[in-house]
């Protein structure tokens, strides 16, 4: 891989471009990191809070409330879970079973369950069931 800099001319805008064949799971990775990230808005209980998401270790909706884990508050979330999803397409979220989306960056291992299923621990000690549906994806995306 070549990695070029070059200064823009006097009036031009900053830009990056990038050359690739395919749009690996490390590309997508690296423009997720170049781009700036949105704050998502959340509360505690009547607080409202401008969360970024890379603070965010899973995202879980529970009796159709939706809670932001980071690694030291509990969020609640005015939107659902599938509005977080696309929000977060791009970034290094990944919807792991009906009710979850974990990020990727938080995750410190997995290891197998009964019935296919995986179990992630995230490194804020959480553990989280990763369904069998999601489990090739999950592989993909983290490269095993």
């Amino acid at each position: 891989m070549k990695i070029t800099i070059e200064a823009p001319m006097n009036g031009d805008e900053e830009e990056i471009i990038i050359r690739c064949h395919n749009l690996s799971p490390e590309i997508l990775q690296l423009i997720s990191k170049l781009k700036p990230q949105d704050l998502l808005i959340a509360y505690i209980n009547n607080e409202v809070h401008r969360v970024r998401p890379s603070d965010i270790c899973y995202i879980e909706t529970v009796d159709n409330k939706t809670f932001l884990y980071s690694k030291t508050e509990v969020y609640e979330s005015k939107l659902k879970l599938y509005e977080l999803e696309e929000l977060l397409l791009n970034d290094d979220f990944l919807r792991v079973s009906k009710s979850s989306i974990i990020n990727l960056n938080m995750l410190k291992s997995f290891s197998p369950t009964i019935s296919g299923r995986l179990e992630a621990v995230l490194t804020n000690g959480e553990r989280v069931i990763i369904s069998r549906q999601y489990v090739g994806t999950l592989k993909t995306r983290i490269g095993v």
